[in-house]
């Protein structure tokens, strides 16, 4: 659990924000432990480990969905190719109606299982778009609710997420097939 700190206890002026650390998120932020090729790329080695502790929610011919380890929102799906492509024109006709169709069930079992009044859907294609790792394409899928978003990553940098990504998997992995 993250330690709060009292602002009137650090040097210079104090004032009225709090501090809430995460230190564990710098992990992160400065990409320690990102993978240099399909040997160490999470987004091959996940399917590879049983679904528990891969955090695969699903898995389809061509492609499978896995929580995201750094969540937007609780729920906050990923749906990957199997094969380690960076690029979504690099996909066969196949594996793109295998990514479609499961962002399309995933949006169904969220719906069903946590009640979201939307979603954000997309790719970041490349390290200047956003993508964490760029080199093997995945489909965010991010369910939202009406002021899901409070202060705190506006004003302390920091995401609350009020359910643990292995009570979220359980969740949505047995919902899949109802």
């Amino acid at each position: 659990m993250p330690d709060i700190e009292d602002s009137s206890t650090l040097a210079g002026v104090p004032d009225a924000f709090q501090r809430l650390w995460t230190p564990h998120r710098m992990v992160y932020i400065h990409g320690q432990g990102k993978p240099e090729g399909d040997h160490d790329c999470p987004f091959c080695t996940s399917p590879t480990k049983d679904d528990a502790d891969g955090l695969v929610v699903a898995r389809g011919e061509h492609a499978y969905v896995v929580m995201n380890l750094f969540p937007y929102s609780p729920g906050h799906l990923l749906v990957c190719p199997y094969r380690h492509v960076p690029d979504y024109t690099d996909l066969t006709a196949d594996e793109t109606r295998d990514v479609a169709e499961l962002t399309q069930r995933a949006m169904r079992v969220l719906r069903r299982v946590s009640g979201p009044d939307g979603f954000n859907l997309g790719m970041n294609q490349g390290e200047v778009a956003g993508a964490g790792i760029a080199m093997h394409l995945h489909q965010h899928v991010v369910p939202r609710w009406g002021g899901d978003m409070n202060f705190l990553p506006v004003i302390g940098r920091t995401r609350a997420l009020p359910q643990l990504l292995d009570d979220a998997r359980r969740l949505l992995a047995a919902a899949w097939d109802e």
